[in-house]
């Protein structure tokens, strides 16, 4: 058995990567996400602690599936139901662009929360009777997206993606996330989070039966701990040598990621034109604009409605 690990520069936040067990059939990605993604994005929207919490995964989530897109798109993983988060979406793209918020009902939150007396609450508990969906979206129109769609029966985010990777791409699939908040000195706090996808490669006439391999890499994947995940003291390129280092493990050249908003003034634009006339005056202001803001960013666009329409 070898015992070395072959590793780009990875011992930053804000990237995903992909990895491969040397001489083993299974394959894998890793991601870490701190102040230029997921504290940024946290911070904005300012929620529960566990609200934030699972935003912070399912953006984890977005960004570990999005390294697998073979065209120009977007992953985005929704949940929608009729608990206190009615609607969770967290996007990640093939340009490395990420966002992602919660419509969250504050009166059934604090509900929860006193019901659960603080604990975290599960899955099923948040977001009530729905379901979750992993989205595939090519940028390009004449692609079909693609839409897996997975009852919220998981206590756990981690749970329900295992579940949409067994139903929707039939390979065995291991998932793990971690979110965490890191004090420092002053009082401030910071988020950052951590995650890994571990997946059998299929035996054939070369590799021969790969299930035995892929049992042992289960094995070990799944002795990471939260902490290790999200430790910003611990690398990733560490964290793999501690999980694989027996066989050894290749790390691949990371890809940087970034809290990057996709809306736009001008595709803003075009929903509203698009829309019948009068019914976009009804939104419109005492002074005769139309303001809107963006959900994910914050961002804030504000268009006189006579320009809108000037050609009607």
């Amino acid at each position: 058995m070898s015992s070395h690990l072959e590793v780009q520069n990875t011992s930053g936040d804000d990237f995903v990567a992909t990895f491969q067990i040397e001489g083993v059939p299974v394959r894998g990605r890793i991601a870490r996400l701190g102040d230029a993604t997921l504290d940024s994005i946290l911070k904005r929207h300012d929620y529960p602690r566990w609200a934030a919490h699972l935003l912070g995964e399912a953006l984890t989530l977005a960004v570990l599936t999005s390294a697998s897109l073979k065209f120009d798109g977007k992953v985005i993983v929704q949940a929608q139901g009729d608990g206190p988060i009615s609607l969770l979406v967290a996007e990640g793209r093939s340009d490395g662009g990420m966002r992602g918020y919660l419509r969250l009902n504050r009166e059934k939150w604090e509900k929860l929360d006193r019901i659960n007396r603080g604990a975290r609450p599960h899955i099923p508990q948040v977001i009530g009777t729905g379901v979750m969906a992993i989205i595939l979206a090519p940028n390009d129109p004449r692609q079909e997206p693609y839409q897996g769609v997975v009852p919220l029966d998981g206590g756990t985010l981690e749970a329900c993606a295992q579940t949409y990777f067994s139903q929707s791409e039939q390979i065995p699939t291991r998932v793990r996330l971690a979110v965490a908040e890191i004090a420092e000195p002053g009082g401030v706090r910071r988020w950052r989070s951590g995650g890994a996808l571990l997946q059998q490669v299929a035996g054939d006439e070369a590799r021969g039966d790969t299930e035995e391999a892929w049992d042992n890499a289960r094995a070990l994947f799944d002795t990471v701990t939260d902490l290790e995940l999200a430790d910003p003291d611990l690398s990733s390129d560490r964290l793999l040598y501690r999980l694989f280092h027996e066989s050894g493990v290749r790390l691949e050249a990371p890809r940087g990621v970034k809290d990057a908003c996709s809306c736009s003034e001008e595709r803003l634009r075009r929903t509203l034109e698009a829309m019948p006339q009068d019914e976009v005056m009804t939104l419109a202001e005492a002074d005769g604009a139309i303001v809107a803001d963006c959900q994910f960013c914050s961002r804030v666009y504000r268009f006189p409605a006579s320009d809108l329409f000037q050609s009607s």
